[in-house]
Parts: structure tokens; C-alpha cells; sequence
């Protein structure tokens, strides 16, 4: 065993020698000059988009951000080698935009990637950039070269006070939100859009090529989605006639004939539509073919849809589903008499007060001749 004084000689022996290799490392640390690291998401679709940023905070430097601490236009930093360099959009590193797929950034393409986001501000416009390069450290080093994409917005002033630089997600709707960052008294907003059906489409084509194309649900899946969206309807009825009679795995059912007579329906074949909803109506289930007499009520399909609670009732005899399906059907024809019959029978089979409460109300409504569907 060594000595302490031999120890400790080693010890600077072996750090003289191997000093050649031995390189210094920084610590872990927060964020200079106490600026938050920061990133927010949102999917919109299947379209990932992300922000990753860096959040400096007022402190007491409220009414000298905008045209001060923020320049206004393109200026020349004093250091690196832009001398026309925009607003870093954040602090520290590059504030960096991610997408997952294109989109349209207020009405312009915008392709698949990383970008580097730079604000130019003025006093009432901003022209947000998405530069190509996302790994300079600020604006120090921008290139109007490196730009992907330049749109012009409308800053909003006069807006409740926020401390610490925020993105956020605003106006969502199915296919696009609105990306807006604040800061002090301003906020700088931002359309994104994705192209939603045709990205899921071309998915849902890519993925009914592997395994998951092995089973009828995949195909009826898809073939709904283009009926419920009322988009690609004639690639959506060659799915749904793949869920039905496609070899090994095609399966007739209530749901595979409903969505390929849907969609027969919606491309106004419809006397193909009423044969394979015919041939659909003896495989659904009790909740299937109520739903199904409920959906024909909400078209307007009086007779249509008390044949269908007919037919459910004969399978079902006496229930309360059934029973409160006949009610409805011929009310739905102006038979009240029968309508009050069977919604008296439906009453001591309600599951639940609401149910209980429900049905008072609506034979009362019966009562005095009203049609309870309206």
C-alpha cells in the first residue's frame, strides 16, 4: 500500500502525464443570464409540430422591449458576421421551429424539417423567417441565403402584460392553430396549417400494405374515414369492399355493409346503398340497428326508420331500447296512439332516473300530440 505523500505524488505524476489528453469540461448549469428553457407541442393531424426556445423575462424593462432591447428592422449586432441580422425570436441559442410533415405558414409551404425562427420587428409589422440553419447561436450569424420562408405578420398590441417571453398554441381547429408568441405588452401571431385528410390518407395507404392490412377493421376504418369526412369517396368504397368480401379476412357484418352502403349513398348510388343496407340490417346488433333507426330519424326517414325499430324489436322483443325505438318511429309518422304504447311499456324498464325522467317528459309531449324527434 502507498503512503499519503506517495499517493499524492502518483497522483500528480499521472496528471502530468496524461495531461496531454485530459480536456476541460464545463458544468451542468441553467441557461445564461437566467433565461428559461423552454418547448412546447401540438400535433395538429399527424403533423408534430414543436418550438424549442429560450425565455427571457422583462425585469422592469417594461415600454423598452419593443424598438430597444428588440431592434427594430435588421441591424448589424456588432459581433459575428451578419450586419443585417433579425430579432433571435427568443434568447441564447436558436429558437428552433420543428414540423413533422409540410405545412402552410400563413398561406405559404412550408417542407418537412428544422428551422432556425427569426423575428424582423417594426413598429407594425413583423416578418417572421424560417431560416434553413437552426444551430447558430442567435442572429449573430444569420444568412438571408439560408431562408426557407418569409411571411408578413400583424403584431397585436396593448396586450395584458406577460413577464417571460411565451409560444403558444391559440385558435386550433382541425387542420391548422395559430403559433403566437408574447411578450410585455405585444403578441406576434402566426398561422400553421396542415393538408389533414391527404396526409392521413397516404398513411392509411402505406399501412394497409403491412401487417396491419390483415383484417377487415383496418379497411373499414379507413373506408369511415372517408365517408365521415366526405373526402376521397371513391378510393374509400374500394376499402370498404376490400372489409367485406376481400379473400381470408374480408367478413360481412353489420359495420363493413353499413359503411360501404354509406358510401354508395354519398356517391349517389343509392339504389346499391338500400341493397347493401338490406343485406346489412339482419347481422346488427340490438344498439346497432337503434342507432341506425335514429340516424334515419335525424335525415327526416320517418317509415324508413320505424321499420328498422320494427325489425329490432322482433329480434329483441320487449326491451327497453327497443320499445323506446318503436316510440320514437311512430311518432315520427304522426301514430301517437302507438307512440304512447309503447313508450308507457318502456317506462318500467328506464335503467335510471334520467332515463325515467326522459321518458315522462316525452310521453307528456305525446300527450298533446307533439312529435317527440323534433
Amino acid at each position: 500500500m502507498f503512503s499519503t505523500p506517495k499517493k499524492l505524488a502518483l497522483l500528480l505524476t499521472m496528471g502530468l502525464l496524461s495531461g496531454s489528453v485530459i480536456q476541460a469540461q464545463s458544468l451542468t448549469a441553467p441557461a445564461d443570464g437566467g433565461n428559461k428553457r423552454a418547448s412546447i407541442s401540438e400535433r395538429i393531424g399527424l403533423t408534430e409540430i414543436t418550438i424549442t426556445y429560450d425565455r427571457p423575462a422583462l425585469k422592469g424593462r417594461d415600454g423598452k422591449i419593443w424598438g430597444q432591447l428588440v431592434h427594430f428592422g435588421l441591424a448589424d449586432l456588432g459581433f459575428g458576421t451578419s450586419k443585417a441580422a433579425p430579432w433571435r425570436a427568443g434568447a441564447n441559442e436558436n429558437t428552433v421551429f420543428s414540423t413533422s410533415t409540410a405545412v402552410k405558414i400563413e398561406g405559404k409551404t412550408l417542407l418537412a424539417g428544422k428551422y432556425g425562427l427569426f423575428m424582423a420587428v417594426y413598429a407594425d409589422s413583423v416578418a417572421v423567417i424560417f431560416s434553413k440553419n437552426s444551430t447558430s447561436w442567435g442572429s449573430y450569424f444569420y444568412d438571408a441565403k439560408e431562408d426557407a420562408l418569409r411571411v408578413s405578420v400583424k403584431p397585436l398590441k396593448d396586450q395584458p402584460l406577460v413577464e417571460r417571453l411565451k409560444y403558444e398554441f391559440e385558435g386550433q381547429t382541425d387542420n391548422s392553430a395559430t403559433v403566437a408568441l408574447s411578450w410585455e405588452r405585444r403578441k406576434i401571431p402566426f398561422r400553421v396549417e396542415a393538408d389533414v385528410h391527404n396526409l392521413v390518407l397516404a398513411s392509411f395507404r402505406n399501412e394497409l400494405r403491412n401487417d396491419k392490412g390483415f383484417g377487415w377493421q383496418a379497411w373499414n376504418q379507413a373506408a369511415q374515414y372517408a365517408l365521415q369526412n366526405n373526402v376521397n369517396l371513391d378510393e374509400g368504397l374500394k376499402w370498404a369492399e376490400n372489409a367485406v368480401s376481400m379473400p381470408f379476412f374480408g367478413t360481412k357484418n353489420f359495420t363493413t355493409l353499413s359503411t360501404k352502403a354509406g358510401l354508395l349513398s354519398k356517391l349517389n348510388r343509392q339504389a346499391e346503398a338500400d341493397a347493401a343496407m338490406k343485406e346489412a340490417l339482419p347481422f346488427g346488433t340490438m344498439q346497432e340497428l337503434h342507432a341506425f333507426g335514429r340516424s334515419l330519424l335525424a335525415q327526416k326517414k320517418g317509415p324508413e326508420a320505424l321499420d328498422v325499430f320494427k325489425l329490432n324489436a322482433q329480434k329483441n322483443p320487449n326491451q327497453f331500447t327497443t320499445n323506446m325505438g318503436l316510440t320514437r318511429g311512430y311518432s315520427a309518422i304522426g301514430d301517437f296512439k302507438n307512440a304512447l304504447k309503447f313508450a308507457k311499456a318502456a317506462q318500467p324498464q328506464a335503467p335510471d332516473k334520467i332515463n325515467r325522467d326522459n321518458l315522462d317528459r316525452l310521453i307528456a309531449q305525446l300527450g298533446e300530440g307533439k312529435d317527440i324527434n323534433q
